[in-house]
């Protein structure tokens, strides 16, 4: 299945699935298709020929694949039925009326991702990616920022938004996280985050923690010039989060992050809408979602439903990180946020590599997203450094320097200490 730019119909938009089942396919996929539109389990009162005509998903196509012999997930509904294996799997591509829908965010999760998972017929199904109608697209909250904001905003133009996140999270009062940000200040960071467990903890109320790193950032920024994006972690119910928007909006800041799963799409999109600041995306239980795969969802969908919010960050986790995800998948995801939803719209993402991330990972990374447009985010890569947090900074700034001239990362460190001890330290722990 595709997950780039198609052209879909102007009224619809289209959903690909990998599908397990015993019985036939192509039924599952009718099955679905009913379910999640116009049908139940039978044809009911008042359903007539031509409400179901206008209303109806319909299927594209099925491409059947290879079979396996047990089953991915158990299903009462087949074992009451006395239906075992083989397990057929298929890719199925089904085309939902945009009139059943609306501009309505939950309800479009809710139609390509909802009761699918609990079909009896089942016993994997999983949703791989969306293709949306330009003017479909154009009723849902747009980045305010992205890539070409970020950049504006930090001052880097070009590279890499080198970043760091803020541990280890628990203990540290708003004094004490300020003073450690006047630290990465110093030491030439240009993106600090706080971590997605550390929000309004009573040892570091986030009010007070917003006054206080942002009246470091606002000194090293009259000082120095430079303007380092603080994405300060707000995830709380809707009304706090827009509360302590506006307060990081009033410090001077730019940048507030939220857990967005747990947030919901409803309040990221009120989110969106009542801050002009720039919004980082933190996916934290997105492997719940998407570990297996035959179950879940596959990030090509999962972010373009969080696009539709108009976050302008997205994580992607890291390459050779501590996380589960293969490198493949990761760099995938970071072409997905790099990649328009439509042709008509500017609207790429900023990918945000973090997980285990230090002056080592930089060529893997540069090979991934050639354009380099992205946050590239080292949390013991540069607060764990031996020499400390500036040579942390400094050695993945050196990394990025080697790629971009041409040189190989080993020989360029033969000269700069903070790099070689990178390889030394972080290299030796791989």
């Amino acid at each position: 299945m595709s997950a780039g730019i198609e052209a879909v119909g102007a009224d619809r938009l289209e959903a690909d699935y990998l599908i397990e089942t015993p019985l036939d396919p192509a039924r599952v996929a009718d099955v679905m298709a009913g379910e999640q539109s116009s049908g139940t389990f039978v044809r009911v009162h008042n359903e007539t020929d031509a409400l179901r005509e206008r209303s109806r998903a319909t299927v594209v196509r099925v491409d059947e694949i290879e079979a396996v012999r047990q089953p991915s997930l158990a299903s009462a509904w087949l074992a009451r039925e006395g239906v075992d294996g083989p397990y057929r799997r298929a890719h199925v591509t089904l085309s939902f009326p945009l009139a059943n829908i609306g501009a309505n965010l939950p309800t479009l999760a809710a139609t390509v991702a909802g009761n699918l998972y609990d079909l009896g017929e089942t016993t994997g199904m999983r949703l791989l990616s969306l293709r949306l109608p330009a003017g479909y697209r154009a009723r849902f909250e747009l980045p305010r920022h992205g890539v070409r904001g970020t950049r504006e905003l930090t001052g880097v133009t070009r590279g890499p938004v080198i970043g760091t996140i803020i541990k280890p999270n628990v203990g540290m009062d708003a004094m004490e996280t300020a003073s450690l940000v006047r630290g990465l200040c110093e030491a030439g960071v240009d993106f600090i985050k706080d971590d997605e467990v550390c929000a309004n903890p009573a040892h570091a109320p986030i009010e007070a923690r917003i006054r206080a790193v942002m009246n470091e950032v606002r000194r090293y920024r009259e000082r120095t010039g430079r303007n380092v994006m603080i994405a300060f972690n707000i995830t709380d119910e809707l009304d706090a989060m827009r509360r302590h928007a506006d307060l990081v909006e009033r410090e001077g800041g730019a940048c507030v992050m939220a857990s967005i799963n747990w947030c919901g799409f409803s309040a990221i999109q009120a989110l969106r809408r009542a801050t002009p600041l720039v919004l980082h995306a933190h996916r934290n239980g997105y492997g719940m979602m998407s570990r297996d795969p035959a179950l879940g969802i596959s990030f090509q969908a999962y972010q373009t439903l969080w696009r539709l919010a108009g976050v302008d960050h997205m994580h992607v986790h890291g390459l050779g990180g501590k996380f589960a995800q293969c490198d493949a998948e990761v760099v995938e995801s970071a072409r997905d946020c790099a990649t328009p939803l439509t042709r008509a719209f500017d609207d790429a993402v900023m990918p945000a590599f973090s997980s285990g991330q230090w002056a080592g990972t930089a060529r893997a990374t540069c090979d991934a997203v050639p354009n380099a447009d992205l946050l590239f985010m080292c949390g013991g890569g540069i607060l764990a450094h031996p020499d400390g947090a500036a040579a942390g900074v400094t050695s993945v700034r050196e990394a990025w320097a080697a790629i971009e001239a041409g040189v190989d990362v080993d020989t360029y460190a033969r000269e700069r200490p903070a790099l070689q001890r990178a390889l030394q330290f972080f290299g030796a722990r791989r």
